[in-house]
């Protein structure tokens, strides 16, 4: 018996928005700070060490403690989760204001992240219970965006910021979002009503167990990890391309790099909109990751026009966003109990977020060994493959 959300007779989109809000104020943390990279290296003098710590502290909060923030979320109540995780965000950012050196800015970072994670895990329930059961999962497709949307608005706001107050205006604008997410989503608190589990409650972690012994759930998270090697290897890509290879200035850099990561927002949209007209999610996963290995295909081996190959990476950018809309909306259908959607998505942030840990060094290892970026393609191309077998696989079990 699978978990079903309370009945309403409309959605609340107010509470939905909400919700998603909180995703792109969390998201604006991880956006800012390559961005601000050069600045906060001078003022703080850090090593190339501890610069990495800083920008990658968020990804390593969430690829080794994920699942277990989602299984405490489903414990504690994902509204409880979620306003602990955006007040975490919120102390971790002013912590780095005042940050007098670089340990002080390593502790903000790593409370900051911990309000990602919190937050990830625990708003996809708010806004589930915060819609119909029509309206699901085209919801939780709105929600696969709170990434890039959050970075991508980073990126967007930057030119403007950083000229006018640094690094910590860049801070400044990321506070806030989450104080306006915080404010958005206490007012919406009465459209948060989850159903209390009689199991769940008298047995905290039986509820994880039962849903982490299905099948399905992490051939899901293995089918983000995919797309997440993909995506991350053309952001890594793009800026250094445009930049040492076609020396534009810094502002096109940026404006190109942003654009092609927002255009992922309107796939996530899409992906949520095709799930609500029933297309099976196997089918969706398989279909999407075939045409983003074939776009890598014509990105990295530099045989095209450059207008062509960048029309590649925004097709591609926006075609994989139907990938993480798949995704994180199957944890509203796999959960046999409300206390099992904080689990679910835990664990697809966690595999997530292993894509973006474990691809960039791969295949940053292979490029600095044959000075060639077309051996990027080893790495994304599998990557790639191994979504359409596992799209492939999941269709099978739908049936």
């Amino acid at each position: 018996m699978k978990f079903t959300a309370p009945t309403r007779s409309e959605t609340d989109w107010r509470a939905v928005f909400a919700a998603v809000l909180c995703g792109v104020a969390v998201a604006m943390n991880v956006g800012k700070v390559p961005i601000a990279m050069p600045q906060l290296r001078t003022e703080f003098g850090l090593s190339l060490v501890a610069a990495g710590w800083v920008a990658s502290m968020i990804n390593t909060m969430a690829v080794t403690t994920a699942l277990l923030f989602g299984v405490l979320g489903d414990r504690i109540g994902a509204l409880r989760m979620c306003i602990i995780g955006l007040g975490a965000g919120i102390a971790g950012g002013l912590g780095g204001l005042v940050a007098g050196n670089e340990s002080a800015l390593l502790i903000s970072r790593f409370a900051e992240g911990a309000g990602v994670v919190a937050v990830a895990v625990s708003a996809p329930a708010l806004l589930s219970s915060a819609s119909t059961p029509l309206d699901r999962p085209f919801a939780l497709g709105i929600w696969g965006a709170y990434l890039p949307a959050g970075v991508g608005l980073s990126m967007l706001l930057a030119p403007a910021v950083l000229p006018m107050g640094g690094w910590r205006g860049m801070w400044v604008l990321s506070l806030a979002a989450l104080l306006t997410a915080l404010l958005a989503v206490i007012r919406s608190r009465p459209a948060y009503h989850l159903p209390r589990s009689a199991e769940a409650q008298a047995h905290p972690f039986a509820a994880a167990k039962a849903v982490l012994v299905q099948l399905k759930p992490w051939l899901l998270a293995l089918a983000m990890s995919t797309w997440t090697v993909q995506h991350f290897a053309l952001i890594i890509w793009m800026p250094t391309f445009l930049q040492e290879q076609r020396a534009l200035s810094p502002l096109a850099v940026s404006l190109l790099s942003c654009l092609m990561v927002l255009v992922n927002v309107p796939g996530n949209l899409l992906g949520g909109s095709l799930l609500q007209r029933n297309f099976r999610r196997g089918s969706l996963i398989a279909c999407a990751s075939l045409i983003t290995g074939l776009c890598g295909v014509g990105i990295f081996l530099d045989l095209l026009p450059d207008l062509i190959r960048y029309g590649l990476c925004l097709l591609l950018s926006f075609t994989g966003g139907v990938i993480p809309a798949s995704v994180l909306s199957a944890s509203a259908s796999l959960a046999r109990t409300p206390k099992q959607i904080g689990t679910l998505q835990g664990l697809f942030n966690q595999f997530g977020n292993l894509g973006t840990f474990a691809g960039p060094p791969l295949i940053a290892m292979l490029v600095a060994a044959s000075g060639l970026w077309r051996d990027a393609l080893i790495v994304t191309g599998s990557a790639a493959l191994l979504g359409v077998m596992l799209g492939l696989t999941l269709r099978r079990l739908e049936r």
